[in-house]
């Protein structure tokens, strides 16, 4: 709030501060100089977009609550064009809505139904968009799965390797322990009766390996960890 002119009354100071130290100057004066470069790249290695200069200065003046929208944004995208009830609510059944996504571009989506809950705790999600049938698979919060959940990766941890589609792993050619150098396989995994191999993007050692040939994998799942 400032100081105003004048000072404030010295014995509305006294009442309040009683014995500790009082600010006199600006208290922006004490802060550290604001490092825009560093935040800047820090922001790229955590944000799944195009920085911006304001991303920049909202992270120096709240970083923690940009902290949790960036995390907002990584797991659902933007969901700045929702109506604010969906946003907080959801939709009802039979509900439709419009978004606007970019200039010119609107999707109109309409809640169908919700599916029967699935044994790991998820439901699928029915639903049409700009007129066409439409089905995702969630997770159903209000549910206990009972089938165990597999750990998720999380985006901001660089040692974390996590599975960039759903699918079945084929094979693991490393264990726990082992050294291994960028572009090294690492496993085979089958999605959609295609099989896919997964290679370091860097040289390190595999602190942990999460899974096993045979073993379902989402996307986002924890596959392995760098030490």
């Amino acid at each position: 709030m400032g100081q105003p002119p004048g000072g404030f009354p010295p014995n509305v100071v006294a009442r309040v501060m009683r014995d500790r130290p009082v600010v006199t100057g600006r208290p922006g004066e004490s802060l550290e100089p604001a490092d825009f470069d560093a935040v800047a790249a820090r922001l790229r290695t955590t944000l799944t977009r195009e920085i911006t200069r304001q991303d920049v200065l909202t992270s120096i003046l709240y970083p923690k609550v940009f902290e949790d929208f960036a995390a907002h944004q990584r797991k659902y995208s933007d969901t700045s064009g929702l109506p604010t009830p969906v946003f907080f609510y959801g939709q009802e059944p039979g509900e439709e809505i419009s978004v606007d996504i970019e200039a010119g571009k609107r999707l109109i989506v309409k809640f169908l139904t919700l599916g029967d809950p699935h044994p790991d705790g998820r439901r699928t999600v029915f639903f049409e968009l700009n007129g066409q049938p439409r089905d995702v698979t969630v997770v159903d919060k209000s549910l206990e799965p009972d089938a165990p959940t597999n750990l998720k990766a999380d985006p901001g941890n660089p040692n974390h390797i996590g599975a960039s589609m759903p699918g079945m792993i084929v094979s693991v050619a490393i264990q726990a322990g082992a050294k291994v150098a960028k572009g090294q396989k690492l496993l085979s995994l089958e999605a959609m009766k295609m099989e896919t191999n997964l290679s370091a993007e860097r040289d390190g050692r595999i602190a942990e390996v999460l899974v096993r040939p045979g073993m379902q994998v989402a996307t986002g799942d924890l596959l392995m960890s760098y030490a």
